[in-house]
């Protein structure tokens, strides 16, 4: 019994060691996660199981960390300025990728988190919903592979792309902010750019990343009404930490204390995608087949493609005070 019980605890604590010792090098939850399934296919752990157990309790510990990174009062600022365009583009997106993971046959909660991941804010929004939807590792895991995959190639894409279509600095913040999933990358893509279109990118994001809390209890509210899943504590505690965020702003001590807790929540998301990594395996991954990257991609160069054409053609701008 004894040696039953030390075997279990060396399956869970090894991937749990490696995504710590990872999570030290590298603050990218794409490497993680890829790094996790590097581990997963080349070493077949025997403690997938566990490493999928732990993940779900992380991913949701991060998820809260993250809030305190939030800026609530740059956000609220120019949140009403912008409120209809987000409402839109995020009801939007969330319908045409629904709609096409039912078309393309992509399973339904996997569907959920790739259109959601694109709608708001790529892994933030996705590491939010999984818990809620019940989604496994292997479902959040292929969501994640997707999101970061597209995210690479618009780093590579967008500022070359807004050149050619003369969009200004102010413009390309703004077209990086609605068609670029993560906010890093947004941010990456925008200073690539240059000008003032980083404090549009990253005004723009943070506002629509302020959705993922009512997307997610939605979509918990919906899920647990069938399923009887519990309240999604680690939601009410992003919005605390938000909330802590700005009462906290007058003190800069404080504000310190919490960008060194949304710095930890970022590292704790590399050691989350590590284990969500190991927790794959060749099999579900071949399961899953192509379909949600062709679902991520359609849906990825519609958004991009649509709202580049409202902005150039000047149906969108930069909400007043940007820029």
């Amino acid at each position: 019994m004894l040696f039953k019980h030390i075997t279990r605890a060396w399956h869970l604590y090894l991937p749990l060691l490696g995504g710590l010792l990872l999570a030290a090098l590298t603050p990218s939850p794409a490497i993680g996660l890829l790094a996790g399934v590097a581990v997963a296919l080349l070493a077949a752990p025997s403690g997938r199981a566990q490493a999928s157990a732990l993940s779900k309790t992380l991913l949701q510990a991060s998820v809260a960390l993250l809030g305190a990174g939030l800026s609530l009062s740059e956000v609220l600022r120019v949140g009403y300025d912008s409120l209809g365009v987000t409402l839109s583009s995020i009801g939007a997106t969330l319908g045409a990728g629904l709609l096409l993971g039912r078309l393309l046959r992509v399973e339904g909660a996997v569907s959920a988190l790739v259109s959601g991941g694109t709608a708001i804010c790529g892994g933030s929004a996705i590491a939010a919903l999984a818990p809620t939807l019940s989604a496994t590792a292997g479902q959040t895991g292929v969501a994640m592979l997707v999101v970061f995959a597209l995210n690479a190639l618009a780093l590579l894409l967008f500022p070359p792309l807004g050149a050619a279509l003369g969009l200004s600095p102010e413009q390309f913040g703004l077209w990086a902010a609605l068609a670029i999933h993560d906010t890093s990358s947004v941010v990456g893509a925008a200073a690539s750019y240059g000008g003032a279109a980083v404090g549009v990118a990253t005004t723009v994001k943070l506002t629509r990343a302020l959705w993922i809390l009512p997307l997610a209890l939605l979509s918990a509210r919906l899920h647990g009404g069938a399923s009887g899943a519990r309240p999604p504590w680690f939601l009410l505690a992003f919005l605390g930490a938000a909330l802590l965020r700005l009462a906290a702003a007058p003190s800069p001590l404080a504000l310190e204390a919490l960008d060194l807790a949304a710095a930890a929540g970022r590292r704790l998301m590399v050691v989350t995608l590590f284990l969500v990594g190991c927790g794959l395996s060749a099999a579900e991954l071949r399961r899953v087949g192509a379909r949600p990257l062709a679902l991520g991609a359609l849906l990825w160069v519609g958004v991009s493609a649509v709202s580049a054409w409202l902005i150039w053609a000047g149906w969108l701008a930069p909400p007043g005070g940007l820029g």
